[in-house]
This record gives structure tokens, C-alpha cells and sequence, in this order.
């Protein structure tokens, strides 16, 4: 970087692989996401239409707005969370409705069935303590293994499995808020509407988010080596360890929920955000050491590395951009997403989780830049 600019374009490349083609995504693997899509916003649309019948619209309604709040805490620190690598947002869309529809789905009928098939009262810590988390659990858990299978290429870390844990349990907790604060509102007026949304939106959002992210983190863990075995595995330990935590905070309503908030989930939660930075700048770190590989085989200058693979590079190489206008911003843009993927292409073949196309990516991604860094420099 030369007074705020991209470095030039390194000499003596090697040559670019022919031909540079990226595997492109089955048109198959298109139209099912289309129709997982459709299929759970029908789902949700199903799920709103009881909440309404149970409560009346404008008490949904309010009680919506009302649960915004959290889940836009939750999608705001997933985002951020995601922010150095994103996912596909169609992915984190799936993630987001499966919870909101599917796992909510899941644990109204298992909560119905109880109600008729068996004595054990719906309120009962048996079925606050066991139940609940055993199922709830369960089925946000299936959302991520699922996606650790249909998004391959794309989940193969920890932060992807809490990132993608945040959009599904965000989205379960949302419609799950609007029947608590539903029921509030309902029961005891603004009150005691009031002081559940303290407890639940201001100082817990991010409980089952803390819950289901313990299955995410085993699955992106077990997505770095893959085979079908390990994932499995890590999803059965995964789960135990969200459904315990989950156990725990129910219980806490019959023991003192002070006392297990405050010297047993706030450290834990403390505990996930300190792994999460910490996974975090191992990402960033990472990013560097795959791109000096680069750098070392001639396909990037110092600088460059510098530019596309350090945070501080990042904002001084987009603040350049912004300042130089025109197409400038949009190609650094397309030049960061490059090159933090072509990174992940080669972490994946140093981690030995690399597929047959990963060689194919990597040729591509790497005309993709060469492309974008031509476009760059003839802007002058």
C-alpha cells in the first residue's frame, strides 16, 4: 500500500490454471432451496395464523413488535459475528425460518400430544426441564445439521456453526417471545408484560442462542475434517451440552433464577463471547497465513496480503475506496470477498477437508481477482 492505495499488481504470477471454471451449484441443489424457502414461510404463515387464534391480532401484533427487539439484538451480533467470512444469506434465511417455523412447529405438536396423550401436566417441571429442552433442542439442532450437510462448502468452521445456530435460535425465540409476552400481556396487563420482557429481551436474549450455539460450535468443528461419522458424533455431543444448558435455565424457575443467572449462565455466556473473539481473530489470522501462502507463490505483493487479509488493512484499503469514488468501492468490495474466500479454499485443503472442487474454486477465485485488479488499476 503506497499513501492509502492498493499496491500494484505483482510481477512474475504464475500463470492462471486453464481452464479457471468454478463448479457451479446444481440447479437441483437451487430449486430445493427455493422450496425449503417457500415451503417455511408457508410453515410460518401457519404458525402466525395459531398465535392469532390463541390471542387475537392486535395482541399478536403488539407482542410481535415487542419480540423485535431481541430478535434484532440477536441478528445484529450474528452479523457481526459473520461479518469477517459471511454466509450465504439464503442459507442464514433457511436457518432464520426453520427456527421460526419448523422447530417451533415441532415443539407445539410434542407440547399438544402431551396435553392429550399423557397426565403430565403442560406446566410441570418435568416438562420444563426435560421436555422442553430435550425437544426444543432437538429441533433446532436439525436446522444446523442439515445445513452442515446442504452447505458444505460454506460451513466448515466454528464461527459458522454459532453464526448459523444465532439465526435459527433467533428465529425460534422470536415467535417463542410473542407467546410469552402474548400470555403477559394477556394475564397480567402492561405490568407483567413489562417484566418479562425485561427478563426475556433485555437480560437473557441470547439464551437459546447460548443453547443451540453449543451444537452449531461441535458441528463447525467436525466440518473442518468432515466425514459423515464424525459430524454425526459431534452433533449427539453438541446437543447434550444445549439441551443440559437449556435444563438448567428452566430449572432455574423453581430454584431461584437469580442465582443461577448470575453464577452459572452469565459466566457461560461470558465464557462464549470471549471463544467467539477469540475464534474470530483466529479466522482473521488465518485469512493472512492463507494469503502469504499466495503471496509466497507470487500471486499477491506484501501489501496486498496486508490489504485483503488484516482488519486495519481492510478499513484503510475501503476507506481509500470511498474517497476515490466511482467503481472503486464496489470492486474492493469484490476483491475482499475474493480473497477471504480463496483463503478458506486453501484452509480447507491445509485442514484436509478440501472436496473434489475445491482446485476448481480456488483457479476461479483466483481470475476473479486478477480480473477485479485489473479493473482496479485502469481506474487510475
Amino acid at each position: 500500500m503506497t499513501n492509502g492505495t492498493p499496491a500494484g499488481r505483482p510481477s512474475g504470477a504464475p500463470p492462471l490454471p486453464a481452464p479457471p471454471l468454478r463448479p457451479r451449484t446444481k440447479t437441483s441443489t437451487v430449486v430445493w432451496t427455493i422450496i425449503g424457502l417457500i415451503l417455511l414461510t408457508q410453515l410460518l404463515v401457519v404458525v402466525f395464523a395459531y398465535l392469532v387464534l390463541a390471542f387475537g391480532a392486535g395482541l399478536v401484533a403488539v407482542s410481535a413488535l415487542l419480540a423485535l427487539v431481541p430478535l434484532a439484538i440477536v441478528v445484529l451480533t450474528a452479523l457481526w459475528i459473520d461479518a469477517w467470512e459471511p454466509e450465504p444469506w439464503a442459507a442464514k434465511l433457511f436457518a432464520a425460518l426453520w427456527g421460526a417455523a419448523a422447530a417451533i412447529t415441532i415443539a407445539l405438536l410434542v407440547d399438544i400430544g402431551q396435553h392429550f396423550l399423557t397426565p403430565i401436566p403442560e406446566d410441570s417441571m418435568l416438562s420444563a426441564v426435560v421436555r422442553a429442552p430435550i425437544v426444543e433442542e432437538s429441533a433446532k439442532g436439525a436446522a444446523l445439521l442439515i445445513l452442515v450437510f446442504a452447505a458444505r462448502r460454506t460451513f466448515d468452521g466454528p464461527i459458522d456453526g454459532i453464526v448459523y445456530a444465532a439465526f435459527t435460535a433467533g428465529g425460534f425465540a422470536f415467535v417463542e417471545n410473542i407467546q410469552y409476552f402474548g400470555t403477559a400481556i394477556h394475564d397480567g396487563g402492561a405490568g407483567q408484560a413489562a417484566t418479562v420482557f425485561v427478563l426475556r429481551a433485555l437480560f437473557s436474549p441470547f439464551a437459546h442462542v447460548l443453547f443451540t450455539s453449543c451444537t452449531g460450535l461441535a458441528l463447525g468443528l467436525a466440518a473442518r475434517k468432515r466425514g459423515v461419522g464424525r459430524i454425526l458424533a459431534a452433533f449427539i455431543v453438541g446437543l447434550a451440552a444445549a439441551i443440559v444448558l437449556h435444563a438448567v435455565w428452566n430449572f432455574a424457575g423453581y430454584v431461584g433464577f437469580w442465582g443461577v443467572y448470575l453464577f452459572f449462565e452469565l459466566p457461560i455466556f461470558v465464557a462464549a463471547v470471549v471463544t467467539v473473539v477469540l475464534l474470530r481473530v483466529r479466522e482473521q489470522h488465518q485469512t493472512r497465513e492463507r494469503l502469504e501462502d499466495y503471496g509466497r507463490a507470487g500471486w499477491f505483493t506484501p501489501d496486498e496480503v496486508a490489504l485483503y487479509g488484516t482488519r486495519a488493512g481492510r478499513r484503510r484499503v475501503r476507506a481509500w475506496a470511498r474517497a476515490r469514488g466511482g467503481e472503486a468501492p464496489a470492486i474492493i468490495h469484490s476483491m475482499v470477498r475474493e480473497t477471504t474466500r480463496l483463503a478458506m479454499d486453501r484452509q480447507r485443503v491445509v485442514t484436509g477437508s478440501a472436496d473434489a472442487d475445491t482446485a476448481a474454486d480456488e483457479a476461479a477465485l483466483l481470475a476473479d481477482i486478477s480480473a477485479s485488479r485489473t479493473r482496479l488499476y485502469a481506474l487510475g
